[in-house]
């Protein structure tokens, strides 16, 4: 198991100087990849640009490319122009979103979510491939008839015509799909005690293609807390639970809500949208149950993040992303250097 840093997104409490100085320590402690996201604010492509230009070892990749919020074409050409000057580094990891950020941001409908992913990787493989994209799906046909369109191939040669895919999934088809036709999964709420559920979806996927498990990169997205006290360090991932669980999404369509309680965390996580969805965010964020907290973090001092790292191998995770939970830079680049220590105290590093 190798080890990852998830940056998350641009927000009001973080710069880009501080994701470019957790990139670069996580570059000199041999971390594998970095993660940039989006959703309706920065976009992943610049900072993953930005951080490549800046970085000598470790890999950049998107999670996510936002599928509505781009042709196909556009993603291939994005990913093709960073994995070129990354000096083939980049991993392009693709999700579709929520129906509120699609349709809402992006004015593209939801509907079909799995038939438009398969479509839209399809002709991104098509197009870094170099070979004419030409495409007859139920969402995309390329080029489009009856016009002056022709069929194109990419115009320069990117050194990979592979570029490692990952799609972001939660639910059972989803991470079928994910099995099938990408080389990652990009999990969030992971528990290595409810993997085997997860991977059993990814594994019949594998299977529909002709593939075995191994080889791909099954990648969570982890919280971390370096403390001594757990439910103190607990208390810092409350409002990130509360906001996924209780209030990504409406009260008929919420991924994480769903994930929760197949988890076998149903009251709990109902609990918790009846109290985001009323506005009442606190209530919301304390009605998350620690041990949910616990099963889908790294809480604690290095000795207990090492036995957690172990839990995480043995179920399956070949990359395991830290998302830090820290008060300021320093105390994040001291994250990455406590969590590198207890990889090698764990004894499962790649």
């Amino acid at each position: 198991m190798r080890l990852g840093l998830s940056l998350g997104y641009q927000t009001a409490w973080s710069t880009p100087a501080d994701h470019l100085a957790l990139a670069q320590e996580a570059d000199r402690l041999g971390y594998s990849v970095v993660w940039a996201a989006e959703a309706y604010g920065s976009d992943s492509p610049s900072m993953l640009a930005w951080l490549a230009g800046q970085t000598q070892r470790i890999d950049v990749g998107s999670a996510v490319m936002q599928i509505p919020a781009r042709t196909p074409a556009a993603t291939a050409m994005t990913a093709a122009t960073i994995d070129t000057v990354s000096g083939g580094r980049f991993r392009l990891g693709l999700g579709v979103s929520g129906p509120q950020v699609s349709e809402g941001w992006h004015g593209v409908r939801f509907a079909k979510p799995l038939a438009r992913t398969r479509e839209y990787v399809d002709i991104v493989k098509l197009a870094l491939s170099r070979k004419k994209v030409e495409y007859d799906g139920e969402h995309y046909t390329l080029p489009l008839p009856d016009g002056p369109g022709k069929a194109l191939r990419l115009g320069f040669h990117p050194p990979r015509e592979q570029i490692p895919i990952y799609l972001a999934a939660v639910g059972p088809k989803n991470l079928e799909l994910a099995g099938e036709i990408a080389d990652g999964w990009l999990a969030i709420f992971y528990a290595p005690e409810f993997a085997a559920e997860h991977l059993a979806s990814v594994t019949a996927g594998r299977a529909r293609a002709g593939r075995e498990l191994a080889g791909f990169d099954v990648v969570p997205s982890v919280p971390v807390v370096v403390g001594e006290d757990i439910a103190q360090c607990a208390e810092l991932v409350r409002w990130y639970a509360a906001l996924y669980v209780g209030g990504m999404g409406s009260r008929k369509q919420n991924f994480y809500n769903q994930l929760a309680t197949r988890m076998g965390y149903g009251d709990a996580a109902r609990e918790v949208q009846d109290l985001y969805l009323s506005q009442q965010q606190r209530d919301a964020a304390a009605a998350v149950p620690l041990e949910f907290i616990d099963r889908t973090s790294l809480l604690g001092p290095k000795e207990r993040i090492a036995e957690r790292m172990r839990a995480y191998a043995e179920s399956g995770v070949t990359t395991l992303s830290l998302t830090l939970f820290a008060a300021d830079r320093d105390s994040g680049i001291q994250t990455l250097r406590t969590c590198a220590e207890a990889l090698d105290l764990a004894g499962v590093g790649d």
